[in-house]
């Protein structure tokens, strides 16, 4: 079983998405249940997938958000004391942006084996206690 972090977007695609970014989704998830792999998201997750659901008065999006990343399937990962710790490390490189560090530093204290992300930036980086960075395209389990 590998310990696989999804960043938010990912989640965002899941539900709302369509197209490329959509099929590319399902077939991790699809592949992630075959595997038994574990899947991690941070708590910055849940709220960042509510803000706009929430500013749109769409109760129904923001509790399938909820409801989503609360289910047995989903690791929701706090930002504790642990990954305080890694966060600052991270914001070290200034070219990591708070929530992105956040992701990171919750994805490390939890000792991910991958963390997948649509944002190319982040797997230019290494981070210790997260074995790969990869971006969406190129997360082939």
């Amino acid at each position: 079983m590998t310990r696989i972090f999804w960043d938010t977007n990912l989640f965002i695609y899941l539900l709302e998405g369509s197209g490329e970014p959509l099929r590319l989704v399902r077939n991790l998830l699809n592949r992630m249940i075959e595997r038994r792999d574990e899947l991690l998201t941070s708590a910055l997750t849940l709220g960042e997938v509510l803000v706009k659901p929430i500013e749109a008065r769409r109760r129904d999006i923001a509790d399938q958000y909820e409801r989503m990343l609360t289910s047995p399937g989903v690791r929701l990962i706090a930002f504790d004391q642990r990954a305080a710790r890694v966060y600052a490390e991270l914001r070290q490189d200034r070219a990591i942006r708070a929530p992105d560090a956040i992701q990171l530093s919750c994805a490390a204290a939890a000792a991910t084996d991958l963390f997948i992300t649509n944002d190319d930036r982040l797997s230019r980086k290494t981070v210790p206690g997260v074995h790969f960075i990869v971006p969406l395209e190129r997360a082939f389990l």
